[in-house]
């Protein structure tokens, strides 16, 4: 079963480099969450990356849904899905192969803002241990993102209908964690925002890593959903194989 992943993880990281996609997704996520982040630093004058952490779950909402929009539903535009699922591996092996092969991409895409931690070691005096949280908060964050982008894209043959119901679901996780919608939705239905933010919200679990609280809860929220998700596109692939 490595075997078959490791197949597949290089014909998706093959298809996204040998596009000029990747380079120009690379190149707007580095221009849009740096340029950002240099306007307020400049404004605020100090030596963190709090306001780029900040921002990321939502530029991560417009970024992730372009980047997994393609995974399945090109292949079943171009008619290389039942080839794909003739194949001697099974749709657990494929589908991983797929993910992984977006969370290095995303990986390499993050690692390409590492210049704003190095600059800011050379010019002042961060907190490198919160800097280190929350690079690893943005990458589990993005690897949930990805999950959800592979399952929803597994239903749709037009990239552009993936495209919007990921943007909605991660909208979702991102929406129901904040305080101001479980307020909101408390007030019309006593529980029902509580209960979402609880179980459903991202944001509690994404800040308390960003402030250095590598909590176990915090990392499980994040692992669990993606697996979920990452089940769930399986179960629906072995579904339409057999």
């Amino acid at each position: 079963m490595i075997r078959d992943i490791g197949v597949i993880f290089r014909r998706e990281m093959g298809a996204y480099f040998n596009s000029p996609i990747a380079y120009i997704f690379i190149i707007v996520f580095l221009v849009l969450t740096s340029g950002f982040y240099v306007n307020g630093f400049f404004l605020a004058g100090t030596a963190d990356m709090r306001d780029f952490f900040d921002s990321l779950p939502l530029f991560l909402i417009f970024f992730i849904p372009a980047l997994t929009m393609r995974l399945w539903a090109e292949e079943q535009r171009m008619g290389t899905f039942e080839l794909l699922m003739t194949l001697p591996m099974r749709p657990l092996a494929i589908v991983l192969g797929k993910y992984l092969a977006s969370l290095a991409f995303f990986g390499i895409a993050l690692a390409s803002t590492l210049t704003i931690p190095l600059t800011l070691a050379w010019i002042g005096d961060p907190d490198l241990g919160a800097i280190l949280c929350g690079y690893i908060g943005a990458f589990l964050l993005g690897g949930l993102y990805l999950a959800i982008g592979i399952c929803v894209s597994g239903f749709f043959r037009d990239q552009i209908a993936a495209f919007i119901l990921t943007l909605l679901a991660c909208f979702f996780f991102f929406l129901a964690g904040t305080q101001f919608v479980a307020a909101l939705l408390d007030g019309w239905v006593p529980g029902f925002g509580t209960f979402l933010q609880e179980g459903f919200g991202l944001t509690a679990h994404f800040e308390g890593i960003q402030r250095g609280v590598l909590g176990l809860n915090n990392i499980i929220f994040f692992v669990l959903f993606s697996a979920v998700f990452i089940t769930l596109n399986t179960l629906s692939l072995e579904g339409r194989k057999y």
